[in-house]
């Protein structure tokens, strides 16, 4: 009788199955086979579904890191290059940006979703600008000055009761990779207005903030010209795409032009 129980015990266990080898001085070299792992641990820390379920999911709600992931995590849309060898420049450019033609620049694409980003290239008159290099402009900080000047007169406006606001954020230069240097500047402009621009008295004139906007430029010369990529983004936009629009920025180069 107790034969007969102690085989059914010992059928009722599971197969043996062989172990990593061990080293010879190992106390256990001498264990050649031992229970599957999955069958030692499961019973031990056994959960109810539900629960760990729960736990699992207060966890990664509560966590600060995947509550950054979920709320700033944005997928990139990748660059596409564009080059111009016949006037010699080239930059990257989000790649599902469409180009629009007609719109005075030398080239122009703009976000198919927030009209207000766009990026475009300009360039200088080769019959009425003889430029050496980008410091023929000064130092940066005097770039700068010139830049805010020529978006605000850009932006001049003759309704009623419009007011802007500008300020320069950075200037800087750097030698790219082609050897030669680049200026890049950063200005904030906001476009105020009135809501009643033909009220008598000033209480019913009351200014609201109509846009908010960063612009970017980066300056380089090349073939006696001054060439600028001039990157238009609103500001909390800029915020969420400041990476690729930095990348953007830092892929503009200017080159020889073969005559």
């Amino acid at each position: 009788m107790a034969s007969l129980q102690m085989a059914t015990v010992l059928n009722s266990l599971p197969p043996l199955t062989p172990t990593r080898s061990l080293p010879p001085n190992s106390p256990d070299s001498t264990r050649r086979y031992s229970l599957p792992l999955r069958n030692l641990s499961t019973k031990a820390f056994a959960v109810p579904r539900r629960k760990a379920m729960a736990l699992f999911l207060s966890t990664y709600i509560l966590s600060p890191i995947a509550l950054h992931e979920t709320a700033f995590a944005e997928p990139s849309v990748g660059l596409r290059e564009y080059i111009d060898s016949f006037d010699g420049y080239s930059f990257k450019y989000p790649s599902n940006w469409i180009q629009v033609r007609g719109a005075g620049a030398d080239i122009f694409f703009r976000d198919p979703y927030i009209l207000d980003e766009n990026i475009s290239v300009e360039i200088s008159s080769p019959s009425s600008s003889k430029y050496k290099s980008v410091e023929d402009l000064g130092p940066p900080e005097e770039a700068g000055k010139k830049v805010l000047k020529q978006y605000l007169t850009e932006f001049m406006s003759t309704r009623i009761g419009v007011k802007r606001e500008s300020s320069i954020l950075s200037t800087s230069s750097r030698v790219a990779d082609d050897g030669r240097m680049y200026y890049q500047v950063e200005v904030n402009i906001k476009s105020f207005a009135n809501n009643n621009e033909l009220a008598v008295m000033p209480n019913d004139r009351v200014a609201r903030l109509e846009w908010n906007r960063r612009y970017l430029s980066v300056l380089g010369v090349e073939n006696n010209q001054l060439y600028e990529l001039r990157l238009q983004t609103p500001e909390n936009v800029f915020v969420e795409e400041e990476y690729d629009l930095r990348q953007v920025m830092d892929s503009f180069r200017v080159s020889k032009v073969l005559v």
